[in-house]
């Protein structure tokens, strides 16, 4: 059997007609990715060889920079439909960077196109798809099949049938391919925002804004782009003065995707941010959230309770659906009645009764939780307390035998009493029902992949409140960058959390309407651990950076200055 080094071209021929073989019985893999699986080699490894043996050069495209005057030298269309890169030009030849040396189709079509001599050399199918989207902008290809006419206006029916060679094909194409950029991404957010001479797409990856590369011409298809998103999501297409929501559910790979679509009016046209809530991943185990075995503990103890309430805060996008539908996921059996009102509903839970808000028809939080309590339940959940007739409702429900979660919208544990006393509760009401508090934000967790030790000064540390007695002994790491994270040095999120128990010490001072920053102390001298001492167990335990800590805790700043003044006062508030 031939081996990568001394292949053929009629080797490499067997090898594709296995290849095609493959692909007939549904493989999608590109050529040299499935020869190279096939033969137990990497495909970097793979092509390096190959290039070798057939005299070419061997690119490495993420080491390279391409002039805006290379790149125009072949047209979009070719090159995302070859998958091939003009890379440079020396004395008068076009180098372009292919995947495939074999594919003769390809070679003319590409002479063709460049109207100039050329010679070829060889990249991976993964680089030169990177390139791509970097020098010529995601959607490219589809922009350019819409042609250089004025991009018209969308009037699209639902029922209207749409032929690949219509423009409005091609917008549908774009939109689908932003949205399923963003889906392998991992994004959870999706902005177009029309600025003065641009339409900017950002993606919102890990909690961070990412700009998307994206083709000059995009523009001039702005009205178009976001017409189909309004058909797509139920909007009215034709109002463009006034903000509108709606929704988009979509299946890929199998999962099922629901989009929340919002738009607003700007100086430069409407802005539309879309939402991703992927059903399948929304839901983890109460024993997978991140929380110290102390702290789940408490939080079994709490949830297993016949009445009261139990409060999770932090701002929107901090996990906090995620951490009810644990509890709930925890506490659900045969025995207990469980109704939920949420908007959306992010994940169905078997054996839970889940009600979705809708307020164009008026059912609202407060009036779905006033019929829920007619049907008998043990325990609710309310997606949100967003104003005081359902903060009262949930009170009284807690005061009067059910169990009550929801979310508030507070930086920290102990400024949910004060939330709550804005709203016109009643202090004694609050201190009567409410059974723990939880804080929480998610810190980026450092990619596996790049993972690597760092020193950090020691005055640093002290400086910005790292714990004294850690600081000669803790470990500390980082993410250098790598493909797998994007250069980000982080990949995925994890939960840190502040819970706070309402305990017997506790209740007077919520009742007196004491300031958040005295019932915050009277807590950590109980025992409370605070957000930023739950980030550095994170970072002493390999899970995070102290950059990333100190990011998203920067409320504890606030806590320092509003302390009593007292230097160990000072110290556990910082730490």
């Amino acid at each position: 059997m031939a081996t990568v080094a001394d292949a053929s071209p009629a080797q490499f021929d067997d090898w594709r007609k296995s290849w095609r073989a493959a692909a007939d019985a549904g493989s999608a893999e590109p050529l040299l990715t499935f020869v190279a699986r096939e033969r137990g080699v990497a495909e970097d490894v793979f092509v390096q060889k190959l290039a070798t043996a057939l005299g070419w050069p061997y690119l490495e495209l993420p080491k390279l920079t391409i002039e805006n005057a290379v790149r125009g030298k072949l047209s979009t269309k070719i090159a995302f439909q070859y998958f091939v890169l003009p890379v440079a030009i020396h004395n008068g030849v076009l180098q372009i960077a292919v995947s495939d040396p074999f594919d003769a189709a390809m070679m003319n079509a590409v002479r063709f196109d460049a109207k100039m001599p050329v010679s070829f050399a060889l990249a991976t199918r993964n680089e030169i798809e990177k390139a791509l989207k970097k020098y010529f902008g995601v959607g490219a290809e589809t922009l350019d099949e819409m042609g250089e006419g004025e991009p018209m206006e969308l009037e699209l029916a639902y029922d209207k049938e749409i032929t690949e060679g219509d423009q409005e094909a091609s917008v549908i194409k774009f939109v689908n391919q932003i949205i399923w950029e963003a889906f392998k991404d991992r994004a959870t957010d999706i902005h177009f925002e029309p600025q003065e001479d641009e339409l900017r797409i950002r993606n919102r990856v890990d909690g961070i804004l990412h700009q998307i590369p994206l083709p000059p011409t995009l523009k001039r298809f702005q009205a178009a782009i976001i017409s189909r998103i309004k058909v797509m999501s139920g909007m009215n297409i034709s109002e463009k003065r006034l903000p509108q929501d709606g929704r988009i559910n979509v299946r890929i790979k199998g999962e099922e995707i629901d989009i929340r679509v919002s738009t607003v009016p700007t100086v430069y046209g409407e802005s539309v941010s879309l939402r991703l809530l992927t059903r399948g991943k929304i839901f983890l185990s109460l024993d997978k959230l991140g929380f110290s075995k102390l702290e789940e503990d408490a939080i079994r103890e709490i949830i297993i309770k016949p009445h009261g309430i139990f409060l999770v805060t932090g701002p929107t996008g901090s996990g906090k659906s995620t951490s009810l539908y644990a509890f709930l996921s925890a506490i659900n059996s045969v025995h207990k009645r469980i109704i939920t009102i949420e908007e959306p509903v992010e994940y169905e839970l078997k054996g839970i009764n889940q009600i979705a808000v809708r307020s164009d028809i008026g059912l609202t939080f407060a009036m779905g939780l006033r019929h829920i309590l007619r049907q008998d339940p043990n325990v609710v959940m309310v997606g949100e307390i967003r104003d005081s007739e359902t903060a009262d409702i949930a009170i009284r429900a807690s005061l009067t035998g059910h169990l009550v979660f929801s979310t508030l919208h507070t930086n920290d544990a102990p400024s949910a009493f004060t939330r709550l006393t804005d709203m016109g509760i009643e202090p004694f009401l609050i201190a009567s029902s409410v059974e723990a508090v939880q804080a929480q934000r998610l810190v980026r967790t450092i990619c596996s992949q790049c993972k690597t030790e760092q020193t950090v000064d020691p005055d640093y540390l002290r400086r910005i409140g790292f714990p004294e007695a850690d600081i000669g002994t803790a470990k500390f790491w980082h993410g250098a960058g790598c493909e797998n994270c994007r250069q980000q040095g982080y990949q995925g999120r994890k939960g840190i959390y502040e819970l706070l128990i309402v305990t017997e010490a506790l209740r007077p001072l919520i009742m007196n309407r004491a300031p958040a920053t005295t019932i915050a102390q009277r807590a950590i001298d109980a025992g409370m651990r605070t957000l930023r001492v739950d980030g550095w167990n994170k970072v002493k335990a390999g899970v995070t950076t102290i950059e990333e800590v100190l990011r998203v805790t920067q409320m504890e700043e606030h806590r320092e200055a509003l302390a009593a003044g007292d230097d160990k006062t000072q110290f556990i508030s910082r730490s």
